[in-house]
């Protein structure tokens, strides 16, 4: 068995194309121009190139894009100050704060600064609970990337056994959510798995649908793979020169029904919905 590729490049343009004319439509309707502002601080290369891929993607989708970038040294009460004038700037509908932050910025606290309707990254206490409840303002940006992709490609969740392979904010915890909830691409049934699981292999091994993302490069080898599962790949991890994910791709796509690249799979749906979720906040503000 050769597993199907889940091409997310492609599944992230057509997203982009729907919002490009979403957008359009909202401005044409209202005149707003949906806007995220993005700011770094400090000169971290990984994360320049991020806030890079997200301001071409925004030029793409008829978003407007602004970055504020902000020295190394700039303090704590400097970026809460800046976040707290974005919050206030109805023409701003979108804040990301990029991490990771210089060590004198604690990241929680300036995360928990962004106002809810503003926190296109899901990251804020008030989203978090919305989503544990059903009823989301804005979709986590990674796990929702990889619902639309298992979307896309048909992939059955009604019933099934989904492994989440990590317990993080960003991705474990709001995937778990995200699947274990009624509805479309969800009713699964959920297990997360992280450093102290015991038997965790085994476990891995009954998954149907395994989500990965345990920032490990190539932990999940072919044979903590069910024949036939679907494995979605969040990792991004360097290996030398090589982007490689936390799945062992090669031998792995020759168990697996269908499997995500990396690159090429689950990071360019991140970017798409966080797109997504700017327009959303938009169209909020304008009571749409």
């Amino acid at each position: 068995m050769t597993a199907q590729i889940i091409d997310g490049k492609a599944v992230a343009a057509r997203m982009t194309a729907e919002i490009a004319s979403d957008s359009a439509a909202l401005q044409q309707a209202t005149g707003i121009v949906p806007q995220l502002v993005a700011v770094l601080v400090g000169d971290d290369p990984a994360s320049a190139v991020y806030v890079r891929n997200k301001q071409r993607a925004c030029e793409r989708a008829g978003l407007k894009s602004t970055l504020h970038r902000l020295p190394m040294e700039t303090t704590e009460a400097q970026l809460l100050d800046l976040v707290m004038q974005l919050n206030s700037d109805s023409a701003v509908h979108g804040i990301l704060v990029q991490l990771p932050l210089p060590k004198q910025s604690r990241e929680q606290v300036s995360l928990d600064a962004v106002v809810p309707h503003k926190d296109v990254d899901c990251f804020h206490p008030h989203n978090v609970g919305l989503l544990v409840q059903g009823r989301p303002r804005f979709l986590p940006c990674t796990p929702a990337g990889c619902q639309r992709l298992l979307a896309e490609y048909k992939i059955e969740t009604a019933g099934a056994h989904a492994v989440v392979l990590g317990r993080s904010e960003i991705v474990g915890k709001p995937m778990a959510m995200l699947l274990v909830q009624r509805g479309a691409v969800a009713d699964a049934t959920v297990t997360i798995c992280h450093s102290r699981t015991r038997e965790l292999a085994s476990i891995v091994r009954q998954a149907d649908i395994l989500i990965a993302a345990v920032g490990q490069r190539r932990f999940v080898t072919a044979d903590m793979v069910k024949p036939g599962a679907v494995v979605i790949d969040v990792g991004i991890n360097r290996d030398g020169d090589q982007l490689v994910g936390d799945v062992d791709f090669e031998p792995v796509s020759q168990v697996a029904s269908a499997i995500t690249p990396v690159p090429g799979g689950v990071g360019p749906m991140t970017i798409a919905t966080l797109l997504r979720n700017t327009l959303t906040a938009a169209q909020l503000s304008a009571g749409k």
